[in-house]
């Protein structure tokens, strides 16, 4: 009996350890499940069911069971039953992960929204498009090219194909449509770039002055411009690394105000010659948009007034931190056909449809190749400069997410094509080159 009580103790306390270990882990496990949950259910209007069986379906977020609350609009998870997690939604801001000490009572400053056209004929407005025919596009070819990557193997959820601002192909998998909202993930950092594309363009903010922190204004780091950190090549310390406990998965989920964490970290390579991605550095100058605001009222407002209402993206809503501050890094939600009006905007110089919403000039700026990087990324866009992708043009260039979430740019096709799935390990040059080849 002695040995018995000896062994169940030495148990309990391996089973204690195990859990002192992995409670960390177990903490970001749960917190990414509730996330992702509560956003899927009230923000993109999914089932639990589907939710769980898709989104969430990938090891270890699978070991989370969660549910969700309708009448509150929050989502728990449970990590194996040891640590629990809470996301509430909230209209307009979206869903966000809170600690137990967040203050659900304080009513949030939520951003001002405009109403959308839905009479305008897409893409200026939401309404149906002209049928349009045009005799150099072989739809056969294309739609081959685009049924290529509904395998289910790739998971693809939608496929939109703009040529010469009408769409002429789209296509979505089970469950999802043309009014379905998707997230972007890191997509949204070039949706943050060019907030400061159009800041600069009204001379509200120039991005060659040195980066406003007042934490770095007695060391090196003063010498960091905001250039710098829109083409991640400030030489700060970064680690991002989803598979493990590290600087981006500890201020996705756990953090309340995510423009900290990369804003106190030491230089550690050398400015304007260390290009390192990092989702932290997209959420500092998140960060300081908002300090440059005469108020976080317009700070909410400027994005949607500026950029995602004024050009019809209004599906879109980027969430934000339990501090007010938008996820630059990672959380903007819309529909496949929206998120085609931003590659829009870009393909046409930041002209939309006779208004100028940045300096045409911006255009090349953002797809100017950072140093170090190998002609793979610009200011918060990724590139084929160097010819990653054989086939396609080099000037391609594009807005990239987790997953395999995209917005092509293609200026001498006169072409966006935009990917949204939950497999990115598809052959990208193909499906361009495909798409590509189907236009004479």
């Amino acid at each position: 009996m002695k040995i018995l009580k000896r062994i169940l103790l030495l148990l309990a306390i391996a089973l204690m350890i195990v859990v002192f270990l992995n409670y960390p882990k177990l903490n970001i496990l749960s917190g990414y499940s509730a996330k992702n949950t509560s956003s899927s259910v009230f923000l993109a209007h999914r089932t639990l069911a589907f939710t769980d069986s898709t989104d969430n379906n990938f090891s270890p977020v699978n070991l989370a069971t969660d549910k969700i609350n309708k009448e509150g609009k929050y989502a728990t998870s449970s990590a194996l039953g040891l640590l629990t997690r809470k996301a509430v939604y909230r209209e307009g801001l979206g869903s966000v992960l809170i600690t137990d000490d967040f203050d659900l009572s304080v009513k949030p400053l939520v951003p001002t929204r405009s109403k959308p056209d839905n009479v305008t004929a897409y893409p200026y407005g939401n309404g149906e498009q002209q049928d349009t025919l045009f005799a150099n596009v072989d739809y056969g070819k294309l739609k081959t090219a685009v049924e290529a990557l509904f395998k289910p193997k790739y998971k693809t959820r939608a496929v939109l194909v703009i040529y010469k601002d009408q769409i002429i192909a789209e296509a979505y998998g089970d469950e999802f449509d043309e009014n379905s909202l998707i997230l972007g993930w890191s997509m949204t950092k070039s949706i943050m770039s060019t907030v400061y594309g159009i800041m600069q363009y009204q001379g509200k903010i120039n991005v060659q002055d040195k980066a406003p922190i007042a934490e770095w204004q007695n060391d090196e780091r003063k010498e960091i411009t905001i250039h710098n950190l829109l083409q991640m090549n400030s030489g700060l310390e970064w680690d991002e690394n989803y598979n493990e406990i590290s600087d981006v998965t500890k201020m996705l989920f756990l953090e309340k105000d995510m423009t900290i964490m990369q804003r106190n970290k030491p230089l550690t390579g050398k400015i304007n010659a260390s290009w390192n991605y990092s989702s932290g550095t997209s959420n500092l100058l998140s960060g300081i948009l908002r300090q440059e605001m005469s108020s976080h009222q317009e700070y909410l407002d400027y994005w949607y007034r500026e950029l995602v209402d004024k050009i019809g993206m209004n599906s879109m809503v980027i969430e934000t931190d339990m501090a007010g501050n938008y996820v630059g890094s990672s959380y903007a939600w819309g529909t496949a056909r929206d998120w085609g009006k931003f590659g829009l905007l870009y393909l046409h110089r930041g002209n939309w449809n006779g208004t100028q919403v940045f300096a045409p000039e911006w255009t090349d700026y953002v797809v100017q190749p950072t140093p170090t990087s190998n002609g793979t990324y610009g200011a918060q866009f990724w590139l084929n400069a160097n010819g990653k992708f054989p086939d396609i043009p080099k000037n391609m260039y594009f807005a990239d997410g987790y997953q395999g979430q995209r917005v092509y740019i293609l200026p001498d096709q006169e072409m966006v094509i935009v990917r949204f799935g939950l497999n990115g390990n598809y052959s990208e040059n193909a499906f361009l080159k495909g798409i590509i080849n189907a236009v004479k």
